[in-house]
């Protein structure tokens, strides 16, 4: 059984770039995505975060017409990647907030966990569950195999995959500690596993 591992942001940072290049780089995406937030929503604010394992993080803050205020925290690379493909970005970007938005009263950032205890308590009780029950719902009635597993590179991992595709890849694999960062980030961790199940099909030829 192969196994492919979605760890897009990790390591997010481009190669070969002087401090001063990459201060100017997170500038410029930094006011790019503010830009582009204020072509959909009157009220944006943002910030940079560094994080360890992922490098810079934009964090942008949207305020509703209620006052209710949502926030929603976007990788570097996905950014830079958004960017120059030509793909409206904006639109990408709002869409977030458009989701966020349907919960009434406003979704601030989660408080960050402060303790492997906390970190595993997400884990086990709101990352799981919730990304298991994502993937079930969008592959109903389809047979899927969700579990956790420990992979030798990249640790604890969140599997899922096809029992019924039986030759070559029918598992992706995604790092737990990207999954939490997601959930950290008010982004839906299990679109990671279902955007690397579709791939699955794809290779296999399913649509």
């Amino acid at each position: 059984m192969n196994k492919e591992i979605v760890n897009d942001e990790e390591s997010s940072t481009p190669v070969e770039m002087t401090e001063e290049k990459m201060a100017e780089l997170v500038n410029n995406v930094y006011h790019n995505g503010l830009a582009a937030m204020k072509l959909h929503f009157q009220y944006v604010e943002g910030q940079v975060l560094n994080l360890e394992a992922y490098g810079p993080v934009f964090i942008y803050h949207v305020k509703a017409d209620s006052d209710d205020v949502y926030s929603c925290g976007f990788f570097l690379r996905e950014l830079l990647t958004r960017f120059q493909s030509g793909n409206d970005p904006t639109v990408w970007m709002a869409s977030f907030f458009v989701d966020l938005m349907k919960n009434k009263g406003g979704q601030p950032l989660p408080k960050p966990v402060a303790s492997e205890e906390e970190a595993k308590a997400m884990i086990d009780n709101v990352l799981v569950p919730q990304c298991i029950a994502a993937i079930r719902e969008e592959f109903a009635p389809e047979q899927i195999h969700a579990d956790l597993a420990l992979n030798q590179e990249h640790g604890p991992v969140l599997e899922a995959g096809f029992p019924a595709i039986t030759e070559g890849n029918n598992v992706c694999a995604v790092p737990l500690h990207l999954l939490l960062t997601h959930l950290q980030l008010n982004r839906d961790p299990a679109e990671l596993l279902i955007q690397g199940m579709y791939n699955i099909r794809k290779e296999h030829g399913i649509e």
